[in-house]
């Protein structure tokens, strides 16, 4: 009470009596906190010209902590950010270190360790990810005005997290035989019908800042539309527990979504991204990653044998020797029989073959996809490309499809309902700490 008395002195509030608002506003579901409708501010407070540091429980945020974080954020945008738009994301990257600092405080209060060479593991195994040694990928945050500590301290406070839930929270749910066996009856049923993995940034509103935040999202939305990292943004800005993994929910049936969501997912397409989507408590920003059919084999994972054949043409062709030319590719490779003629009449126009051997489906160009899976072997795409790129086509020479796909076993399926029972304890603890925690602003 004491501090809260404080605080309100130092806006001028506790100095002298405040005249009583004449018109009032019953207590409703829209306004459970009683507040008058007709709000006057004594002072201007723009959350935005504060300087972007904290005190947490006594650990001190500095500016240069926010500086380091907001240039991992800014270094995977590929569009500019506009000056307004990075007050906003220090902001953002402000509440995201805070919540940081009480999880690594939580796991020191209860005593649980966290090794530094589980911290340099991981931090390694991000740099072998990014294609690159521990030195360079140092070399390269700091390259970016970031550093190697800050992206530790991440690292570090997910290790905290995991910590934490594994010792409070996951001892104490419990997932039954039957349910789960329920679980995986529903999933036999619903075998053929298509399942989505879903990318997701999740940020929680208030019918108070319900406005704020959706403006919020619609400004990540923009980045993300510009070039920027979902996974990167998702484990910055995301407030679900996912957002540890770059905000990906892993295969899931709409049915088990929220409706707002399943009704956007259900028109995705694989590469596609949508939103903010309202949905109860927040707002959802979706990536469709993928989807396939349920307990069925994706066609997409046959491996595939194929025989690139390409022509190339001279920079100062003419359109019309141009189309000449596809034209007389085009009739050569139609006549070919089969994958052991493909070099013989390639030869004979001056076409380039390419063997690529062991290459999944899923890893072409989506245009390309039902194409190739569409042919029988010695069969040919028709011809694509362009002038400046060069006509090719691929022929199939060998399809190994993929083995059936039979789901989660039982364990992996009672795995995966603890997991969804923990992530959403998690966050009303993580609501517990905020809630519990002394913190002041610079």
């Amino acid at each position: 009470m004491t501090k809260f008395l404080a605080g309100l002195a130092a806006i001028g509030l506790a100095a002298a009596p405040v005249t009583a608002q004449t018109q009032e506003t019953p207590p409703s579901a829209d306004n459970p906190l009683d507040i008058p409708g007709n709000v006057q501010l004594l002072r201007d407070n723009d959350p935005n010209m504060r300087k972007a540091t904290a005190v947490v429980n006594g650990a001190v945020i500095t500016g240069t902590d926010v500086d380091h974080r907001v240039a991992l954020v800014v270094a995977t945008s590929q569009g500019e950010i506009g000056e307004q738009e990075l007050i906003r994301l220090r902001m953002q990257v402000l509440r995201n270190l805070i919540d940081e600092t009480l999880q690594i405080q939580e796991a020191a209060a209860q005593e649980i360790e966290i090794p530094n060479d589980q911290v340099e593991q991981r931090f390694a195994r991000l740099a072998a990810r990014n294609g690159t040694s521990v030195d360079d990928f140092n070399r390269t945050l700091l390259g970016m005005e970031s550093s190697p500590a800050s992206l530790k301290r991440q690292i570090r406070g997910e290790i905290a997290w995991s910590l934490l839930l594994r010792r409070n929270i996951a001892p104490f749910v419990n997932v039954s035989e039957e349910e789960v066996r329920e679980v995986l009856e529903r999933l036999e049923a619903a075998r053929g019908t298509e399942e989505y993995r879903l990318g997701e940034i999740y940020l929680s509103a208030t019918p108070e800042n319900r406005e704020a935040v959706m403006q919020n999202a619609r400004r990540i939305v923009q980045q993300l539309q510009q070039g920027g990292s979902f996974v990167a943004y998702a484990r910055q800005f995301s407030e679900a527990s996912t957002a540890a993994v770059g905000g990906d929910l892993g295969f899931v049936r709409l049915a088990t979504l929220p409706t707002e969501i399943a009704a956007v997912a259900r028109e995705m397409q694989p590469g596609q991204l949508v939103g903010p989507v309202e949905i109860p408590g927040g707002f959802s920003i979706l990536y469709l990653i993928d989807k396939q059919q349920v307990l069925t084999a994706d066609p997409r994972d046959a491996v595939l044998s194929l025989k690139q054949i390409s022509i190339s043409f001279a920079p100062e062709i003419t359109e019309a020797e141009a189309s000449r030319r596809v034209d007389e590719f085009a009739s050569a490779v139609s006549s070919m029989r089969g994958c052991g003629d493909a070099e013989r009449v390639a030869a004979g126009i001056g076409a380039e073959v390419v063997i690529n051997d062991q290459i999944r489906a899923a890893q072409l160009p989506a245009q390309l996809q039902s194409a190739i899976l569409a042919l029988q072997i010695g069969q040919t795409t028709p011809p694509f490309g362009s002038v400046e790129d060069g006509v090719r086509v691929l022929m199939l020479c060998g399809r190994d499809d993929p083995q059936p796909n039979n789901g989660p076993d039982f364990e992996q399926m009672m795995t995966r309902m603890e997991d969804e029972r923990i992530n959403k304890r998690a966050q009303r603890y993580l609501r517990d700490l905020r809630n519990d925690a002394y913190i002041e602003y610079n």
